[in-house]
C-alpha cells in the first residue's frame, strides 16, 4: 500500500513554491496536515518562506475544504491556496 500524498499549490503559492504539484511520503503513523506541513517546512526552506509569510494559508483534502488539525492518509490529494477573498 503506498504510503504517499500529493500536494498541490494554488495562486500566488504555485508562483512562491516554484511548482504546482509534488509527491510526499507519509510516515507510518498517522500524521495532521500541521504536522506534515511542519516537517515539510524543515526540510525545505523554501517551503518554509512561504508559509512563514502567509499563516494564513488554507487546505483541502480530497477536493474538501479541511483544518490543518484533520489527518492526512495515503493516497490523499492536498491542496493549499491564500485566503480567499471575495466581494
Amino acid at each position: 500500500m503506498a504510503q504517499d500524498v500529493t500536494i498541490f499549490y494554488f495562486a500566488a503559492l504555485r508562483e512562491q513554491m516554484g511548482r504546482e504539484t509534488e509527491t510526499v511520503r507519509l510516515p507510518a503513523q498517522p500524521i495532521t496536515v500541521e504536522a506534515l506541513v511542519t516537517e515539510l517546512r524543515q526540510k525545505d526552506t523554501g517551503m518554509d518562506k512561504v508559509f512563514a509569510a502567509s499563516p494564513r494559508i488554507r487546505v483541502a483534502i480530497n477536493q474538501t475544504l479541511a483544518t490543518f488539525q484533520d489527518t492526512v492518509k495515503p493516497g490523499d490529494e492536498l491542496a493549499f491556496f491564500p485566503p480567499m477573498t471575495g466581494g
